[in-house]
């Protein structure tokens, strides 16, 4: 339905306009490329629809403003590491208070505050024992060593096209044949990930099964619903069904709720009543400062502390020196205290739903064989209809070249969606305008497309 020429003549006309009113994002990339790699202090900030990323100037709330002074709503959020909003007071009093205040960011001592961090993750994810980390993707490294070492099993299962950071082993995907094979793009992988995974397409229990019946796998790590490839949500009986063949084989569950928080104050965990034995989770919990953990079971954690062995205090491959730093630890409980709450969850939740809804008439308006599917205070659009039930399925709904047109478009016009896919995310402070501009933009961007 779309006409491919007047797609590519609209998004040349989009980046013109970018490249025009963005000078100074412009000359300040250029200026990077003398001493950053790939001009960007991390490489992924060179996904953008429109050649040269944005430079930030100020984040406050819902709102960021670039260095040429244009001010968007921002519905990415910093893919989820800025779910309680950038800059929020909490958090900013207590991240003040700890460094500045008391004094010290990493001291190698506990503090006082992670008893309540602990306490406040067992009340949302019911798993009763925690430790924390700087990351999602190091909160992940740790639980595979940890499944490994309790079940004594070599490989880890996942979904394919799923997302768990950098983790070398979950870079597989189920191929055009059914077999199992390296992501495309994997960067130096230290071995053939086929060596130390598996891999089945989300929503399938047949596939799930027969690769459990290997017998070598110590853990599941999944996310209840994809999220960074679309979302993709489990079919009625799905999960429950993973829960009963990981026991039935004797494999650990790890849910990564770093995307699915979304879900709720205890992401899926608590809004669907799931029961895995591992839970991970980064990014969003910290206010946007560094942080991130996994929940251990009562019954895993016997297991790993009855193992005498293991080397769990030095170099046994587990921890770092500044996981469970001070200053990341008081940024995370003023946000799951006061920013983060049970209550500003059902107001954001509220709002994607308005997002979702308003997006969806757009698609009905002009007849597109789109989808949108929400998550929590999540949503996403996906160009395909029904919505992909796999990543497989999702993967291959992809259009790169729409997907720039959305997003120059948004952007030129004050909207920022996350770059790598089409979510948008609400935050505390988002509001009703907010989500309504949103669909302002995007109708006319469908509008014009269209025609």
């Amino acid at each position: 339905m779309i006409d491919r020429a007047r797609l590519s003549h609209l998004l040349d006309r989009e980046r013109r306009a970018f490249r025009e009113r963005n000078p100074r994002s412009a000359a300040a990339y250029e200026q990077a490329r003398a001493n950053l790699f790939g001009g960007v202090p991390m490489t992924w900030m060179n996904k953008t629809a429109a050649g040269f990323p944005l430079y930030l100037a100020e984040a406050r709330g819902a709102r960021v403003t670039d260095v040429d002074g244009h001010e968007y709503v921002d519905l990415c959020l910093g893919d989820t590491g800025a779910m309680a909003g950038h800059s929020p007071q909490a958090t900013v009093d207590a991240v003040a208070e700890r460094f500045a205040g008391r004094g010290g960011a990493t001291v190698m001592m506990p503090t006082e505050e992670a008893t309540w961090v602990g306490a406040e993750l067992a009340r949302r994810f019911g798993m009763p024992y925690w430790s924390f980390s700087l990351t999602a993707t190091d909160a992940n490294r740790w639980a595979i060593r940890l499944a490994r070492a309790v079940t004594g099993r070599p490989k880890i299962l996942v979904d394919s096209y799923c997302y768990h950071g950098s983790v070398d082993e979950v870079l597989l995907v189920v191929g055009p044949d059914g077999e199992q094979v390296s992501r495309e793009g994997n960067v130096g992988a230290p071995v053939d990930p086929t060596l130390t995974s598996r891999v089945v397409e989300f929503n399938d229990l047949p596939a799930l099964e027969r690769q459990l019946a290997h017998g070598d796998v110590a853990a599941v790590l999944m996310e209840p619903a994809l999220t960074n490839i679309g979302i993709v949500l489990p079919e009625p009986g799905y999960l429950d069904g993973v829960r009963e063949l990981t026991r039935r084989y004797g494999s650990l569950l790890i849910i990564d709720e770093t995307h699915t928080f979304s879900a709720g104050p205890g992401g899926c965990t608590g809004a669907w009543g799931l029961d895995p034995d591992i839970v991970t989770i980064g990014k969003a919990i910290g206010g946007g400062v560094p942080s991130g953990g996994y929940g251990l079971s009562a019954e895993v954690a016997s297991r790993i502390e009855g193992m005498s062995e293991l080397d769990l205090i030095d170099m046994g491959g587990v921890g770092g020196t500044l996981a469970g730093n001070a200053l990341s630890v008081a940024a995370m409980r003023a946000t799951l205290e006061h920013v983060l709450t049970d209550e500003a969850f059902t107001g954001m939740i509220a709002l994607a739903t308005r997002f979702t809804k308003g997006v969806q008439g757009v698609i009905d308006e002009h007849a597109l064989p789109w989808s949108i599917t929400q998550l929590g205070a999540r949503a996403e659009y996906r160009f395909a209809d029904p919505p992909p039930r796999n990543g497989g399925e999702s993967n291959a709904a992809g259009d790169p070249e729409l997907d720039d047109y959305l997003h120059v478009y948004l952007a030129n016009r004050g909207v920022l969606l996350t770059p790598f896919h089409n979510m948008a995310l609400m935050c505390p402070a988002t509001t009703e305008a907010d989500v309504d501009r949103h669909h302002e933009v995007f109708a006319a961007a469908v509008s014009e497309l269209v025609g």
